[in-house]
Formats: C-alpha cells, sequence, structure tokens
C-alpha cells in the first residue's frame, strides 16, 4: 500500500513537471541561435548592414538603439513602428515617437536576408539585432539576442500616447516601466542608453528658461554651456550631446553626469531626485564599487533582453512580413 502511494506521488509530480514544462516551452519560443537551421547567416547579415550604416553616420548606433526602445514600448517588439502605408494613424507618426530614424537601415538588411533565406527572419528580430550591433560599434557589450519574435499586425499611433517623455516626473517614469514589467533598476540602466547620441535644444527650452527661471538641478558650472548652445528664441533643431563630454563611447560617464548635475535632459536628472534610483545610480560608483559592486555592462545587457521581450509575438501570434514598412 505504501508503494502504491508513493508511485501515485511520483506519477502525479511528474505529470506537473512535464505539464509545466509543456506550458514552458509553448509560452517562451525566444532562444538564442533560432535561425541557426533555416537561416545561418541571419545574425551576419544584420551586422554587416549595421556596420556599413556606421561608416557613413556615426549617429547609427544611439539611431538604432532608440528605434528598439520604441518598438517594444508600444504593442511590444513587434515591429509595429515600422510600418509605413502614408497614413497618420501609423505608429510612427505618433508624436512620442517623433525623431525617431534608422527604418531604411532595417528595410536594407530585411531585403538582404530575404534574398538569403526568404520569409524567414521577422522585422522584429532585425530591429532588436541591429540594436544589440549598434551598442558593440560604440565600444559596448556585446551580447547574445534571443530571436524567435514575429512581426504584428497593428500599428496605431493612438497606442504610442503613453510613451516614457522627458518632461515626465520620475514618480510617473517609475509607473509607465512598472505598467511594461520594468523595474526601476530598469529605468536606470535604460536610461544610461542616452550615453550615446544627441537630443534637440526642443527638449531642453522648458527647462532652461521657465517662468520660474532655470532648472535647479543643473550644475552653475553647466549652465552656461547649456545656454550658449540652446539660446532662448534660437534654433530649437540645434542637436546637442546627452552625455556631456563622452556622446560617441558607450561607459558609464552618463551616470557620472547624473550625480555631479551635469545631465542634459530632465528625465536624466530625476533619477538622481529620488531616492530608489539615486541609490541604485550611486551603486556603480564609491571606492569599492569597482571590485565588490555591480557591473553597469552586465546590468545593463539583462536590462536590454528584458526590454526585448515585451510582449513578444511567437508561433502563430505573429508574421514574417516580405517588406518591414507593409503588412505584408
Amino acid at each position: 500500500m505504501v508503494l502504491l502511494v508513493l508511485a501515485l506521488i511520483i506519477n502525479c509530480l511528474v505529470g506537473v513537471s512535464v505539464s509545466q514544462g509543456q506550458n514552458f516551452e509553448n509560452n517562451e519560443q525566444l532562444r538564442v541561435g533560432f535561425y541557426a537551421n533555416t537561416c545561418p547567416a541571419a545574425e551576419n547579415i544584420v551586422r554587416s548592414v549595421v556596420r556599413e550604416a556606421a561608416v557613413s553616420d556615426e549617429k547609427t548606433a544611439p539611431v538604432l538603439l532608440r528605434l528598439h526602445f520604441h518598438d517594444c514600448f508600444v504593442e511590444g517588439c513587434d515591429g509595429s513602428i515600422l510600418i509605413d502605408t502614408g497614413s497618420s494613424a501609423d505608429e510612427r507618426t505618433a508624436f512620442g515617437h517623433q525623431g525617431v530614424r534608422g527604418f531604411d537601415l532595417i528595410e536594407n538588411a530585411k531585403a538582404r536576408l530575404e534574398a538569403a533565406c526568404p520569409g524567414v527572419v521577422s522585422c522584429s528580430d532585425i530591429v532588436a539585432l541591429a540594436a544589440r550591433d549598434a551598442i558593440a560599434l560604440a565600444n559596448g557589450p556585446f551580447y547574445e539576442v534571443e530571436t524567435g519574435r514575429r512581426d504584428g499586425m497593428i500599428s496605431d499611433a493612438s497606442k504610442a500616447g503613453n510613451m516614457p517623455d522627458v518632461e515626465d516626473s520620475i514618480q510617473l517614469l517609475k509607473a509607465k516601466f512598472q505598467e511594461k514589467g520594468l523595474t526601476s533598476k530598469d529605468l536606470v540602466l535604460l536610461s544610461a542608453a542616452h550615453t550615446i547620441g544627441t537630443t534637440a535644444c526642443f527638449f531642453m527650452m522648458s527647462r532652461l528658461y521657465s517662468t520660474n527661471g532655470s532648472d535647479p538641478s543643473i550644475n552653475p558650472d553647466f549652465l552656461p554651456e547649456l545656454k550658449s548652445i540652446c539660446p532662448k528664441g534660437g534654433d530649437i533643431n540645434v542637436r546637442l550631446a546627452m552625455d556631456h563630454g563622452s556622446e560617441n563611447a558607450f561607459d558609464i560617464q552618463i551616470l557620472q553626469n547624473i550625480r555631479r548635475g551635469f545631465a542634459v535632459l530632465r528625465s536624466d536628472a530625476q533619477l538622481y531626485e529620488d531616492s530608489e534610483t539615486r541609490a541604485l545610480v550611486d551603486s556603480y560608483f564609491g571606492t569599492f564599487a569597482s571590485f565588490l559592486g555591480p557591473s553597469f555592462e552586465a546590468d545593463f545587457v539583462q536590462a536590454m533582453l528584458k526590454l526585448g521581450r515585451l510582449d513578444v509575438k511567437t508561433g502563430s501570434k505573429g508574421t514574417i512580413r516580405r517588406l518591414c514598412a507593409a503588412f505584408a
């Protein structure tokens, strides 16, 4: 009788284990090397396109990193931001996506992949791979990208109304990230992507010239420089580095600038005005931080991997487009 009971218990446990394993396999289809058999050259093709683009445009890295973030934050990482039907209802026309570029590069990579492996590699995977390669080109960490995403069939500008904004309060930024399953630590690390690239004076004017004066969080030694680049009444399209003194290299300088009051964007500066996010920023510094503290690059990679998993469509839940800009 005892042996029979034990056998029944073991059978139940095995049954639960198999069932859970099957559910996990069905729901989690992203994996490193997804195209190893169906299109083994896929990642090399994307990497070549990114490298070629970077030769002619040094801003390629931040452009592709931003494209990936904006794609994933709306409808998940499904290439919805790439659709271009010419309608103002397309997601890419949303106010929150203003200034996002890189569409032609993704289409170029797609064309080469279609020539090599027709109907195999999704546009959403191309965006994720291109962002990884862009980071590496800027001397950032190279990491393995999970692939297997499929492209979505919805592109709606109205769904992009909740994008994080440079004028958002720290509480609102944290709430927007939390809604996506991202933590305050992810907010700090993904904001640190501003270590490369530029922004327009348009996004600085309220911070420099509000009715109450300039933002007091700006270091007094930095304020004259910002005002000289973005004078009141000047050209709001003039661009300035988001990471003062280190705009072309992926490094931790952006967080050091935030600590010193040299943050360019208001949203970055606010990371040091909240006790939780301030502690996270500070955790990467200090006497023993380089030996005993967390690794900025390793943590950034983990945040990027989490970003790349947001609401992905796999299996029968999506499609593989022939053109990234069209539902075809």
